[in-house]
């Protein structure tokens, strides 16, 4: 029988705060420990698992390779500790939690886990900033934010919890008939957008003309643009409404590259009330996709 070791979780955790915050000094005010304690923590875990967890490039500490993987793991069993625990002390969620979400997401999050968050939370006060997810990442760097869903680029990012893959579609009226000879009318959110350079770099590629004839920041005022057929526009499937249909590659439409989301916070930081947010999310992130992915943690 292989012999089983179970992680502690007050070293995961330690571990965690020492990645996310950058360092064993800020872990160790974050935690109300000395830093020699905080070192102590990680040679112990290092010891547990036999590998390098940690390396220090000039003043940054960066996870190895193993604490990376480690960290997937590590986050997991710490939110699921918590949860546990915050499900015995229900009466601790308080305070206010500032949530970022990309303006394409609003709609669909504020309309169901978000809405159902407050209703069970009501001495939790939420506030929602959207804007582009280059901005959230920013926001949530400079701790402005407490978690954010937004676009990735790049697979490593820091603080991601859950990373899932959406499909956008064209979009347009359905009583709109795309005309061959004419440059396609789009619409799109402000520069910056995933969806707005996903639509020319796909109509570029197929050599199809076009020009942007409507521009703004919120979903509900492109959803309309596109219901009144002054233009057409890449959506998910969520935010198609009726009044909408789905353009084809037969149209001229090309596919359009598909995004990666992701779910990310600052595990320290949370409340325990931001942790419970953390865990109705995952748990309708899984429920309503098949593309979430549990591996890519970190």
């Amino acid at each position: 029988m292989a012999l089983l070791i179970n992680l502690p979780t007050d070293l995961l955790r330690t571990f965690i705060t020492v990645v996310e915050l950058g360092g064993h000094s800020k872990a160790g005010a974050a935690l109300g420990r000395s830093q020699p304690a905080i070192s102590l923590q990680i040679r112990r875990l290092e010891e547990m698992v036999k590998a390098q967890l940690l390396v220090q490039e000039g003043r940054i500490i960066q996870p190895t390779p193993a604490g990376e993987a480690l960290l997937s793991y590590a986050r997991e069993m710490v939110r699921t500790n918590d949860e546990a625990v915050n499900y015995f002390h229900r009466t601790d969620r308080s305070g206010v939690l500032r949530i970022g979400l990309p303006t394409d997401y609003a709609v669909a999050f504020l309309q169901n886990t978000l809405t159902g968050f407050m209703q069970e939370n009501p001495a939790v006060e939420l506030e929602i900033h959207c804007d582009l997810s280059r901005e959230l990442h920013k926001k949530l760097r400079s701790e402005e934010l407490d978690m954010i869903i937004a676009t990735m680029n790049n697979p490593r990012l820091p603080y991601l919890s859950r990373s899932w893959v959406e499909q956008p579609i064209w979009a347009c009226a359905e009583s709109y008939v795309p005309d061959p000879d004419r440059p396609v009318p789009l619409g799109a959110h402000l520069e910056g957008c995933d969806y707005r350079s996903r639509m020319i770099d796909a109509l570029d590629g197929a050599a199809r003309r076009w020009r942007l004839v409507y521009s703004g920041p919120g979903i509900s005022g492109l959803q309309n643009a596109v219901q009144n057929r002054l233009c057409v526009t890449a959506l998910t499937r969520a935010t198609l409404l009726p009044g909408m249909r789905e353009l084809t590659e037969d149209e001229g439409f090309p596919r359009l590259e598909p995004l990666r989301i992701g779910l990310f916070y600052k595990h320290p930081r949370l409340t325990a009330a931001g942790l419970h947010l953390v865990s109705e999310l995952v748990a309708s992130l899984e429920s309503v996709g098949s593309g979430v992915a549990k591996v890519s943690l970190g």
